[in-house]
């Protein structure tokens, strides 16, 4: 049996020979990828402007699978429906080209007080 090498496997239709080779591992053809004939792929500008510390885990899984590592890191991301569901569930963290970011507000109904008034109160 005579396997040729990897990239160079053609897909045989019913026809016989005629058809394209299939791309090597690793490589992405650009219709199979997306469904469809596509010339460009339209991408979107994010930024990083808030850290993720502090928050749920579930929120630095999706800043981290969207591949930022910094703050202030500005990365180009595809524009489909996953991606542009990740930023909507991260938007008080990531700044999105094209919209503004309004960062997120301290809560109304947390007491700022300093520690030593609650050790006053207990009689220390």
């Amino acid at each position: 049996m005579n396997v040729p090498a990897r990239g160079k496997v053609a897909a045989r239709s019913a026809a016989g020979r005629d058809a394209k080779p299939l791309p090597a591992r690793g490589e992405v053809d650009a219709r199979s990828a997306s469904g469809g004939d596509v010339k460009s792929t339209k991408t979107i500008k994010a930024t990083l402007m808030k850290s993720a510390i502090g928050a749920k885990p579930e929120i630095r899984a999706t800043v981290q699978s969207l591949g930022f590592r910094r703050l202030n890191q500005t990365r180009e991301l595809p524009d489909n429906d996953a991606v542009r569901g990740m930023l909507k569930a991260v938007n008080f963290l990531v700044a999105v080209e094209g919209t503004p970011y309004v960062r997120p507000k301290r809560s109304k109904y947390k007491i700022w007080r300093k520690r030593s008034d609650k050790k006053h109160k207990r009689g220390h």
